[in-house]
């Protein structure tokens, strides 16, 4: 039988051993631009390359940082579709929450409910260990949320191929007590001409 067969659980093994779906998303993930969040001293930002998986789709059409509530954003790397089911899912806990108990819900909860979902080992993407080492020698604990942006974009020019420029990236912000922000592209040129 071929491992097709199998592929329509994540919990049924192919006779070979292997899990297909688990396979299937690994796969696409390590095809996929990479997205990656920064801690920061005053705030957290979110970024990821932004290209279109084909000639047929507007680059302007695709969006891989979304905001959940006034105050969380999220940004993926992987299947649009898989990544719309995971938004809307998102939405739905945070109004919830919000409606339950009259407050924002907290990331960490909201990550909870999410990571049920999700497997937690296809979190890694293409260039993961180049992009990590580069985050790890730049990192520290102290860092505010402009370097941080100038960070992520470096770390995503390790990788890129091609030119990167404001209409192939996104960035999300989130300040400590401010609304959760995407910037424009005019606000990612300027950051992009401070680094060069």
């Amino acid at each position: 039988m071929a491992d097709g067969e199998y592929s329509f659980s994540l919990t049924t093994f192919s006779p070979t051993g292997k899990l297909v779906q688990i396979e299937y998303a690994l796969n696409r993930v390590s095809s996929s631009s990479p997205a990656l969040g920064i801690r920061a001293k005053n705030g957290v930002i979110i970024a990821t390359e932004k290209k279109s998986p084909n000639e047929l789709i507007e680059e302007n059409s695709i969006f891989k940082i979304q905001q959940i509530s006034e105050h969380i954003g999220i940004v993926y790397a992987g299947m649009p579709g898989d990544f719309r089911v995971l938004l809307k899912r998102a939405r739905k806990e945070a109004i919830r929450y919000s409606l339950q108990y009259g407050s924002e819900i907290l990331v960490k909860e909201l990550v909870k409910i999410i990571a049920s979902i999700v497997q937690e080992f296809t979190q890694t993407g293409k260039d993961y260990q180049n992009n990590m080492s580069f985050l790890e020698k730049r990192y520290n604990k102290d860092i505010e949320i402009e370097d941080a942006i100038h960070t992520a974009i470096l770390t995503l020019k390790e990788s890129y191929e091609g030119v990167l420029n404001e209409k192939n990236i996104e960035i999300g912000v989130a300040y400590d007590n401010k609304p959760f922000k995407i910037l424009t592209q005019n606000e990612i040129k300027d950051y992009l001409i401070e680094i060069e």
